[in-house]
């Protein structure tokens, strides 16, 4: 069977470059790396043995740039007040696509694709990643049997000494002080990105800070699994002076003062890379649910992923290239674009923890 072609954008940041490494090494995929350096992609190609190498923008990137290609996968970011400019490129080449989105808007409107993407006959995947893939896979299996749920908290820990990308504290500026809606005491309600701080003890790994965050998980887990009380999505830097920084410096968005932190994310970045020394490089994703079983009985579980070594960020990769194997294998998703929630089993991805030596227990 002839290797199945594949496009990546984004290859050279953060999640695209460890995402590149695992597709790399995969049999029966060709894989073509692509981003706006060139200079860095050929540092990168040259590290794979040699793959192929395409310069481009995803914000001008058309279809004709996808002509030669089976599926796109877009790990560039930040999706937050992006353009669906390689959706709409994927959909008019008929070439499948995934990403890697953590944009609450921009996953929210998948769904307004989804009739082109029929009738292209190709699925449009979006949020391939730690959430909603994975975290979706993991309350499926904890939830099994369950007649109802009350309450599920996320939260998502990187080590300080985690490598860290100008899209990524983008995406994070993007909605700190500004309102953000959160499903909690049975209804919708507002809060502050970056508020509601608090200490979250993560079983082996110890107590973490953390924030609520503006994600597509919150409208996701309220979808699918209509929680009776809450769900809630968090997320912390480990090093008490960045994470109450960050706080700090939201009160002026919140106050009015400013429109938005984004314009000084590339000094902020700057500060976060001088503590990098600091801290550790363990990375940790906890996941709790409350509710009851088949009989009616109150219930809880809690899976707990934990990852030493800087491995961390290669958990939000994961998702997409258990997508690339389902494509390759001819086991495509249903033409049509959707979330990725619901899709992939908690099994597809037990193989690539064990390869990368990232533990989790229930």
């Amino acid at each position: 069977m002839a290797e199945l072609r594949v496009l990546l954008i984004g290859a050279t940041g953060v999640f695209g470059r460890r995402l590149a490494e695992r597709t790399a090494m995969e049999k029966g995929i060709a894989l073509t790396l692509a981003a706006r350096d060139k200079a860095k992609l050929g540092a990168l190609a040259e590290r794979l043995d040699g793959l192929a190498t395409r310069t481009l923008d995803r914000e001008t990137l058309t279809a004709a740039d996808l002509a030669d290609c089976d599926v796109v996968v877009d790990a560039a970011g930040p999706f937050q007040a992006s353009a669906p400019t390689v959706i709409e490129a994927a959909i008019a080449a008929r070439v499948p696509y995934i990403d890697l989105a953590d944009g609450r808007d921009f996953v929210a409107a998948i769904g307004a694709h989804d009739a082109a993407a029929k009738a292209a006959g190709i699925s449009v995947t979006c949020g391939a990643s730690s959430i909603p893939a994975l975290s979706h896979a993991v309350l499926d299996d904890l939830t099994a049997g369950w007649s109802g749920i009350d309450r599920i908290a996320i939260g998502i820990f990187p080590g300080n000494r985690a490598p860290r990308g100008l899209a990524v504290v983008q995406a994070i500026l993007s909605y700190v002080g500004h309102p953000v809606r959160v499903w909690r005491g049975g209804g919708w309600t507002t809060v502050p990105g970056w508020g509601m701080t608090h200490r979250w003890a993560v079983p082996g790994v110890g107590r973490r800070w953390a924030s609520v965050c503006d994600t597509p998980e919150q409208d996701l887990l309220v979808a699918r699994y209509r929680p009776a009380q809450s769900a809630e999505f968090f997320a912390g830097l480990e090093l008490g002076l960045l994470h109450l920084g960050l706080a700090l410096l939201s009160l002026p968005v919140r106050r009015g003062w400013v429109r938005s932190l984004r314009p000084a994310a590339r000094p902020l970045l700057a500060i976060a890379k001088l503590l990098l020394p600091f801290g550790s490089d363990i990375g940790a994703m906890d996941v709790l649910v409350d509710g009851h079983d088949a009989d009616g009985k109150a219930v809880g579980a809690r899976w707990t992923l934990r990852a030493d070594g800087n491995r961390g960020p290669h958990v939000p990769t994961l998702a997409a290239l258990a997508m690339l194997r389902r494509l390759r294998d001819g086991r495509a998703p249903e033409p049509g674009a959707r979330a990725c929630a619901g899709i992939l089993s908690l099994a597809e991805f037990a193989d690539d923890f064990a390869a990368l030596e990232i533990a989790t227990t229930v």
